[in-house]
């Protein structure tokens, strides 16, 4: 099976969106879920979230940012270029239904995958805001789809560079003391989706987050995506990504997240020492 990349472009610095010829996946996608590639050959596996789709023609948007080892290495190729492979749609596809009032929070590139999100309310009936918050102007993309896939688009910035300055808990807040939301959904960093959680957990307000724990195999056998829920185990790749975000023990996943940050940095200075051995 062909995995052509059919086009590419930087969105913003570092972040990139490719498309990819992927009619077996493309055809049962829904928003929500997410697929595994690999760049080359003894490359590692890398989850990337579904961003958007073309069923008509078999294409596959994907948007990520060029941090690792195996992102850098999808940075580098080109249209044309294949991956080795690529597996999906995994993942339980977000639950779509009338709610009434819908709030989708983006942080960072979790602006992607929530386009899809929207977009499904939206079709569904729902009134749906979106909330879309960076560090600064230029990690802002999409705005134009996203103001096509809601019904009113809010944009924050930490720096105030563009939109509001400060956080999307902070046009959420508003929201919920102008008018009645019935469902909110959180995508992005850890922090950031627990802060949307605290603020609607008192107004009792229905709230899911993505999870985007490390993950490995995707199929629930290698365990490290494990979500503490409610008190119970859970793997973000074949019980998510989406939990209840009132119910996520997220103290434990943001540990964990950051002993991993730290083994790969470790990694990383490691390498780099050996690197420099080689040369001398």
């Amino acid at each position: 099976m062909s995995y052509k990349i059919l086009s590419k472009k930087e969105l913003c610095p570092n972040q990139y969106e490719i498309t990819i010829e992927a009619p077996y996946v493309v055809r049962n996608a829904q928003a929500g879920q997410f697929i595994i590639f690999r760049a080359e050959e003894n490359g590692e596996r890398v989850p990337l979230t579904i961003a958007d789709v073309d069923k008509e023609n078999g294409a596959l948007t994907l948007v990520f940012m060029a941090v690792g080892y195996s992102t850098k290495k999808l940075a580098e190729l080109n249209v044309g270029d294949e991956l080795v492979d690529l597996v999906g749609p995994l993942g339980q596809p977000t639950h779509i239904e009338k709610y009434g009032t819908v709030v989708c929070l983006a942080g960072g590139y979790g602006a992607a995958p929530c386009y899809l999100i929207a977009k499904a309310f939206k079709e569904a009936g729902n009134k749906v805001y979106m909330i879309m918050g960076a560090r600064t102007k230029e990690l802002i993309f999409w705005e134009d789809k996203m103001k096509n896939a809601c019904d009113e688009l809010f944009i924050t910035t930490d720096d105030g560079s563009l939109g509001e300055k400060g956080f999307v808990t902070q046009v959420l807040e508003k929201i919920m003391n102008n008018e009645t939301v019935n469902y909110a959904i959180a995508v992005g960093p850890m922090p950031m989706m627990r802060a949307v959680a605290e603020l609607t957990r008192n107004k009792g307000i229905k709230t899911e987050a993505s999870m985007n724990p490390i993950m490995v195999d995707g199929t629930g056998m290698c365990g490290a995506c494990r979500v503490t829920v409610g008190g119970e185990t859970k793997f973000a790749c074949v019980d998510g990504p989406d939990f209840d975000a009132h119910l996520i023990d997220f103290d434990e996943v943001i540990n964990r997240c950051k002993i991993y940050k730290e083994e790969e940095r470790k990694r990383s200075e490691n390498c780099n020492l050996l690197k420099m051995e080689y040369r001398r």
